[in-house]
């Protein structure tokens, strides 16, 4: 039985947006203007808690939908450029958005970091996730079951807001032999325990620490629902083992990485959607595609309505209403004839500035993300993506190739007819399929490749030759002025 209705976005700052981690500490949770309580009073009870996780949910939701990360990686990688102004006065022009302007040039600036919130809103989902594990077994309102869920649905957004953190400003696993190169600071524990100032744990570090609070947690998870929304819209067991399969993919290791998305795959209960349903499951309004493992369901007020998700960058309502991002040619380029994939694309011809001139070019908006759509994080069909590179790397060429016609074969594109090739074949199968839901820019590191931007790139450096110190970002610094023992990356 679902036991806490959801808080709305606007209600649930109050309960923890004071505390930042690194930042500040506060003994206090304000809930709302004039009234405070304690953190040990807000956290005594079971129903304190799950505002509490209610509340952690809706911050991490927001964080990866509002703070750049929702376009950072394809628009790194080439997936993604920029649409005209619909402004009057600057009609038909491109020109590169502000709020990403540092990033798109490879020449983020540390003391004004386009991501500078992505990077301390990541901590405070880290510290609410730390002050529920903190209070959770001191819990005498709930039964062992009740507390085990909980404790296991934080330590999971712990490791998830620490592998995002670690994927945006440390090199990939590989980078080094022994990854041991800087990682990221691994918090443990929250601000009310007191103000510390770690160190960055080597990246070799960081991913056993993600891995053990994911292991950690899948002991924990039991069938006790403890939200109301759909199931989807919080870590489960699955969706938690969906993240895990991810963690070793990009840690390289393969055996664990193929075992943890076999797992998913063969005992979700979830199935690949059909070459018949596809579109229009991308399509529907506010729902997502019914493969989602885990979606972060976007923020609503009383009355029902959205107050806000990724179609307000992605999204087409008029040609005065579109959002500030399309498809490159390079990524549509990719798709045969025949892919169904295609359809995904809402194909719009807008007038543009070129040479001084007006010409009419066609722009291509993704259908992923109209109608109000929640952040995609984890669907089934990276599962075998992920099993398909696995499979390649531990010398199972057979299983590779099945799993990648397996998606091929659902979008209508043509299969492999042999096993020559495999890994660019996954590399750009995983570009295909997993468009804008923040991928390519981290395949790319992983697989040590060069970033090469064409169509639409208006930045003075359109490519990016690997390795280099510009793949990751800089910690931003405030957060270095308030940790002296937090180094910052190289070249920043």
């Amino acid at each position: 039985m679902k036991y806490f209705k959801n808080i709305t976005l606007l209600k649930l700052p109050a309960i923890f947006a004071i505390l930042f981690l690194l930042q500040s500490c506060n003994d206090f949770l304000e809930q709302e203007p004039g009234r405070q309580i304690s953190i040990t009073e807000q956290l005594k009870t079971k129903e304190g808690i799950l505002q509490a996780v209610n509340g952690m949910y809706k911050v991490l939701e927001s964080n990866l939908r509002s703070s750049n990360f929702a376009v950072y990686s394809d628009l790194q990688g080439g997936n993604l450029k920029f649409t005209p102004s619909k402004t009057e006065s600057t009609k038909g022009q491109i020109s590169v958005p502000t709020s990403v302007l540092n990033i798109y040039s490879f020449d983020d600036i540390s003391n004004t970091s386009n991501m500078a919130s992505f990077y301390s809103n990541s901590y405070t989902v880290i510290n609410q996730s730390n002050l529920i594990l903190e209070f959770t077994d001191a819990l005498t309102d709930a039964t062992e079951a009740e507390k085990n869920q909980i404790k296991a649905e934080a330590l999971t957004v712990r490791a998830y807001a620490h592998f995002l953190l670690s994927e945006v400003y440390s090199q990939n696993y590989g980078f080094t032999d022994n990854a041991s190169h800087p990682g990221i600071v691994y918090s443990l524990e929250s601000l009310n325990e007191g103000l510390k100032y770690p160190v960055r744990e080597s990246a070799g570090n960081t991913y056993a620490l993600i891995i053990n609070d994911i292991t950690t947690a899948l002991n924990l998870y039991s069938d006790t629902a403890l939200l109301s929304g759909p199931v989807y819209s919080y870590f489960t067991k699955t969706s938690a083992k969906a993240l895990l399969a991810r963690v070793y993919l990009s840690k390289k290791d393969f055996k664990n990485a193929y075992d943890t998305a076999n797992d998913v795959i063969t005992n979700s209960g979830k199935s690949l959607v059909t070459t018949a349903d596809y579109i229009a499951q991308w399509d529907q309004p506010d729902l997502p595609i019914s493969e989602i493992l885990f979606e972060l369901s976007i923020p609503r007020t009383d009355e029902g309505t959205a107050s806000g998700s990724l179609s307000a960058f992605y999204g087409y309502t008029s040609l005065t209403s579109y959002g500030n991002f399309a498809a490159s040619q390079d990524l549509v380029d990719l798709y045969e004839t025949s892919d169904i994939r295609k359809q995904l694309f809402l194909v719009v011809p807008i007038s543009t500035i070129v040479d001084l001139q007006p010409q009419i070019l066609n722009y291509y908006f993704t259908k992923k993300f109209l109608g109000n759509p929640g952040y995609a994080a984890f669907r089934l069909s990276e599962q075998y993506l992920i099993r398909a590179e696995s499979a390649l790397e531990l010398n199972n060429s057979d299983q590779a190739k099945e799993d990648i016609n397996t998606i091929r074969t659902r979008a209508n594109a043509s299969v492999l007819k042999n096993t020559e090739n495999l890994k660019e074949a996954i590399f750009l199968e995983r570009r295909k399929e997993l468009c804008f839901e923040g991928h390519l820019l981290f395949d790319i590191g992983r697989y040590k490749k060069d970033i090469s931007r064409n169509d639409g790139c208006i930045s003075l450096n359109c490519s990016l030759a690997y390795p280099s110190s510009k793949y990751i970002l800089p910690i931003p610094r405030s957060n270095i002025n308030l940790n002296p023992n937090l180094k910052q990356n190289e070249s920043y």
